[in-house]
């Protein structure tokens, strides 16, 4: 099971970096052929990606390696590292783009060719969505933290793309209005509000993998789907549910159930068994699942 999903995500990975290395290196020309701010937030945004990309994909292979003495959280702490690492980066990027098109603003704005972007940006949102429902399809039947992060930005892409086109279609209906003076401050405009819509996803992941690091429990909704289930499997057995620590970091989740029992009776075999179970009814909502059953003292 272990090698399918390795294989799977490594096959998704390489179509992503493909695709990423194509339309990054199509976004930096296009951003200096057609000298628009906009089509350059997309390439930066893009081309840090691309630098994020790499080490992911060579880290990869490890997260597939078994825990041991001398690593007991294996590589997920690395994964975990890596995206921290990542989203810092994209989020400095999207900060240091909305305050030099904030800049560009308070100096008059612009004027780019509306028609030429706008021909642009529709072609690379078709190309977008195309890749997008590849990897989507591809990711069906198993999507780790890694491939998740790959489909949200291409995601990202798809939704900017579009909205940029939006914008300069518009800009091409006010050319002959009364309102043609803001035709200057459409690109740089359109740049900021791509790039605040480009913000709330980096905070979000920055927090999340930062509780992982420090292994913080996980968010309360997580919580009480394991502890319904630790308490369904165990209602069968002589036991009652003392405490539940649960750890994830990176892929790999860690529950450790400390029960009491009801006649001061221990038994290794029913351990045993509500192990089995809550591994069972768990191991398709979590990626890598290890499960201890500890006796409450």
């Amino acid at each position: 099971m272990d090698q399918e999903k390795y294989k799977t995500e490594n096959k998704i990975l390489r179509l992503s970096l493909g695709g990423t290395i194509t339309f990054t290196v199509f976004e930096i020309i296009a951003s200096f052929v057609l000298g628009s701010k906009t089509v350059m937030t997309d390439g930066i945004f893009d081309l840090f990606d691309l630098l994020l990309l790499l080490p992911m994909f060579i880290l990869v292979p490890f997260l597939y390696k078994p825990v041991s003495e001398k690593k007991p959280y294996g590589f997920s702490q690395i994964e975990s590292l890596l995206v921290l690492v990542k989203y810092i980066v994209l989020l400095i990027v999207v900060i240091n783009m909305i305050t030099n098109n904030i800049t560009v603003l308070l100096h008059g704005g612009h004027t780019v060719n509306a028609t030429n972007v706008l021909i642009y940006e529709a072609s690379l949102c078709v190309c977008c969505i195309i890749m997008y429902l590849v990897l989507h399809y591809l990711s069906r039947n198993y999507s780790s933290m890694i491939i998740k992060s790959e489909l949200y930005l291409w995601k990202v892409d798809i939704v900017s793309t579009l909205g940029i086109s939006v914008a300069f279609l518009f800009q091409i209906f006010l050319t002959h209005s009364p309102i043609n003076f803001i035709i200057p401050y459409i690109d740089s405009s359109v740049a900021i509000i791509v790039a605040l819509f480009l913000v709330k996803e980096p905070i979000v992941q920055i927090i999340k993998n930062l509780k992982e690091l420090v292994l913080f429990s996980p968010d309360q909704q997580i919580m009480d789907e394991i502890r319904e289930v630790v308490n369904k499997d165990i209602s069968n057995y002589e036991y009652s549910l003392d405490f539940l620590d649960v750890t994830q970091t990176g892929r790999k989740t860690w529950i450790e159930v400390y029960v009491k029992s009801k006649n001061d009776t221990i038994k290794i075999k029913d351990f045993k068994k509500i192990q089995e179970h809550i591994t069972k009814d768990l191991i398709d909502k979590f990626d890598q699942i290890y499960v201890e059953i500890v006796p409450a003292l």
